[in-house]
């Protein structure tokens, strides 16, 4: 891996109260990169608290967050856990507290998907963030 990918990596620890710590993450990076980091906070704190929930309580490993850019200059994001179930998206109501993670991803995110690791070792949820239009 080389040192730029390295530096766009976050090691995710099993506590929801880090989601915090990857929205710092996430604006010290689309920063650097001069995108305005309110999608961008929104869409991995969904996804990161996704992971925290759903995936990793069922194993002791960690979530991995992932910051790059695609050739058009959009963010691409993705997070990385060690469970094989696949996330889908929730009817949720609207007195529902939760439900919505997905939800919010695909209203933001040019697109987003699921890709399954090799060897049932989990999977990777990414999405794609257009950068604001100038």
């Amino acid at each position: 891996m080389d040192q730029a990918a390295a530096e766009n990596e976050m090691v995710v620890k099993q506590d929801l109260k880090v989601v915090a710590e990857v929205r710092r993450f996430v604006r010290l990076v689309t920063g650097q990169w001069g995108m305005d980091d309110f999608v961008p906070c929104l869409v991995a704190s969904e996804l990161v608290t996704n992971a925290l929930q759903h995936a990793a309580s069922a194993s002791d490993d960690d979530v991995i967050l992932r910051l790059s850019r695609t050739e058009d200059d959009a963010l691409w994001m993705e997070v990385q856990d060690a469970a094989c179930d696949l996330p889908h998206m929730l009817a949720a109501d609207t007195s529902s507290e939760t439900g919505r993670g997905l939800f919010i991803v695909d209203q933001y995110a040019r697109c987003w998907g699921i890709r399954a690791l090799a060897g049932n070792a989990g999977k990777i949820v990414f999405a794609i963030i257009d950068p604001p239009v100038r």
